[in-house]
This record gives structure tokens, C-alpha cells and sequence, in this order.
């Protein structure tokens, strides 16, 4: 009894000397836990009771209780402290002057976007707009891809468990276009599409551009008109074009679109690998096929399709280095883009 009031005592300092939980919970452990030194004089309170009688029982109990109630308190102190600290370091003044609203800006991506519209409704084409889930039919079957082509494959196409898919182009906006309007006909489609695909010049999803015109005596020279007059007018400057032979199985002839480089003007240059020319787009005459699948009659109409993407369009007009950099979302890099117009 006379060491049991200077224990108590010491446990009490102990206890208010504590700044933390941590050293709360390690004084609580030395007090009370399972070895505590209060718990292990506890644990011999048959053998006190008949030797001592309850008193010292009784006096033991009463400590722990107040060592409790002294842990108790000391806990929900440090935790209305900490909650003290936590407002002040969070509070505002509301006195002080607002920081005001950014204007804001259109998306590059976007800007390119409405730049193209503008430009191909200038020269008599209409904008069309489709799923961006589409069928086998539209996205491949109609577009005369054979069942074996790599495009199918499940490492370049997302598919839907029902066999449905993410568009991998715009084209099947084509193909709903020519089979509800028939011909002539002259469409742009642009749009969101989807492939397997990340990198510094790839991207999951990026926008693409899908042009179509058919008609009565549509040739090979106007499609070749029809994109050298967009590109410079897209770039605001001549430009020099050629086209390269290549194979698409929706169009035949095929060929790849190349125009000189916007940064070096042709002399050759590191974004051109030095050759002068930077490939754009691919076009060529549609395939009697792709007529046939949309219910125009080959024989009496021919058409022309290209395509490009339009994340390179906007990347090229503007200076940009790594496509990532237009689907991050970092402010510092769209705060560039506020002032300009499409």
C-alpha cells in the first residue's frame, strides 16, 4: 500500500508528459499491458487477499481505473491538438482578394478539328457522324478486308464480347453515309477511333479523318486536287506534294500522301529524317467492291477516299514533339493553346 500512491503518481506524470499517441500507447503497454506493472501485481490478487485482505485489491483496482482515465483524457487532448494544427494550417483568409478566372481554351486537338470542318465545307463536303461501336459489316466486311487481314486481329481491334468492336477508323461513317444518301455524295468523317496501340506517336484512342466523294466522273487527278488545296490551306503555306504507290483493300489504285516538311520547308530536316517529306495521309480511288456493298452502281459512278489522323495534323501545325503531350491533360501545355483560333 505505502509504494502503491508513488506508482500511481509516476504512471500520472508519465502520462501528461506524453506529445503523441505513439508515446501514449508505449506508456499504456508499460503500465497496463499484459506485463505492465500494474497488471502483474494484479495477477497475484488471490494470494493478497489472504494475506492482506481486499484493501489492497481494492487499491490496486482504483490505480488502474485512474491510469485509464488519466490515458483516456491525455488521448482525446493530443487528438483535439492535432485537429487544432490541422485547421490552422488549412484555414483561409477570406479576406484576401480572389484569384480570378482563367479564360479558357480550345483543346489542339479540337482547334485542328474544326479547322478541317471549316475547310472541307468551304469546298462542298458535308461532316457526318457515326457509332463509335460499330458491326464486322461497317467496319471491315463492307470496306471489302478479307476475313484473314491483320487489322481483324485481336492485337490491333478491341472486341466486344457479342463480336461487336471499337471503330478502328472512320470509315464505316462512309459507309452508313453512302448507303442512307446514295450517290453523288461527298463526306468527311471525323472522329474518336480505337486500336492496340501506345507509344510516343501512337495512342489507344486518337482522332482520325475519313474523307469520300462519288459520283459521275470523279478522277484520280480531283482527289489529288482536292488534298494538295487542304493541305496548304490547313498549313497556311505552299506547300509541295507527291503521292506514293501503296494498297489499301477499300481503294484501288492506293497510295500514301506525302507532303514537303513544315519545318524545314523540304531541305531536310531531324522530324523528316532528313528526306524532305513528311507522310500525311492515305487516298485512292474506292474500290468497285466497297460501291457495290453500299448499293451504288460501279459501272456508272466512281469515288475517292482518304484518310489521316487528325492528332498528327494538330501535332504538325503546331510543334508538337510526343502525342502523349495532347491527352495528359497538363494545364502548362494546353495554356498555350487559349489564343489560338481553328
Amino acid at each position: 500500500m505505502s509504494e502503491l500512491t508513488p506508482l500511481t503518481g509516476e504512471a500520472l506524470a508519465e502520462i501528461a508528459a506524453c506529445a503523441d499517441l505513439a508515446a501514449l500507447d508505449a506508456v499504456r503497454v508499460r503500465w497496463l499491458g499484459k506485463k505492465g506493472r500494474i497488471t502483474e501485481q494484479l495477477k497475484h490478487s488471490g494470494k493478497r487477499v489472504a494475506s492482506e485482505g481486499t484493501e489492497t485489491v481494492v487499491a490496486l483496482q482504483a490505480a488502474r481505473q485512474a491510469i485509464e482515465g488519466a490515458l483516456a483524457e491525455r488521448r482525446a487532448a493530443i487528438g483535439a491538438a492535432a485537429l487544432a494544427r490541422e485547421i490552422e494550417a488549412g484555414r483561409l483568409d477570406v479576406t484576401l482578394p480572389g484569384r480570378g478566372e482563367e479564360p479558357g481554351g480550345l483543346h489542339p486537338v479540337t482547334l485542328a478539328r474544326l479547322r478541317i470542318e471549316t475547310l472541307f465545307r468551304r469546298a462542298g463536303f458535308d461532316v457526318a457522324s457515326g457509332p463509335e461501336i460499330e458491326d464486322d459489316f461497317h467496319n471491315f466486311g463492307a470496306l471489302n478486308i478479307p476475313a484473314n487481314h491483320p487489322a481483324r486481329a485481336m492485337h490491333d481491334t478491341f472486341y466486344f464480347a457479342d463480336g461487336r468492336l471499337l471503330r478502328t477508323h472512320t470509315s464505316p461513317v462512309q459507309i452508313r453515309a453512302l448507303r442512307e444518301r446514295g450517290a453523288p455524295l461527298a463526306v468527311i468523317a471525323p472522329g474518336r477511333v480505337y486500336r492496340c496501340d501506345s507509344d510516343i506517336t501512337h495512342s489507344p484512342m486518337f482522332h482520325q479523318l475519313e474523307g469520300l466523294a462519288v459520283g459521275e466522273g470523279v478522277s484520280f487527278a480531283n482527289m489529288k486536287a482536292v488534298l494538295h488545296g487542304f493541305m496548304e490551306a490547313f498549313f497556311e503555306r505552299d506547300l509541295a506534294m507527291r503521292l506514293r504507290p501503296s494498297y489499301f483493300p477499300f481503294t484501288e489504285p492506293s497510295a500514301e500522301v506525302d507532303m514537303s516538311c513544315v519545318f524545314c520547308q523540304g531541305q531536310g530536316c531531324r522530324v523528316c529524317k532528313h528526306s524532305g517529306w513528311l507522310e500525311l495521309a492515305g487516298c485512292g480511288m474506292v474500290h468497285p467492291h466497297v460501291l457495290e456493298a453500299c448499293g451504288v452502281d460501279p459501272e456508272r459512278y466512281t469515288g475517292y477516299a482518304f484518310g489521316a489522323g487528325i492528332d498528327r495534323l494538330a501535332m504538325l501545325r503546331y510543334g508538337g514533339n510526343d502525342l502523349r503531350l495532347f491527352f495528359e491533360n497538363d494545364q502548362r501545355f494546353l495554356r498555350q493553346f487559349r489564343a489560338f483560333r481553328a
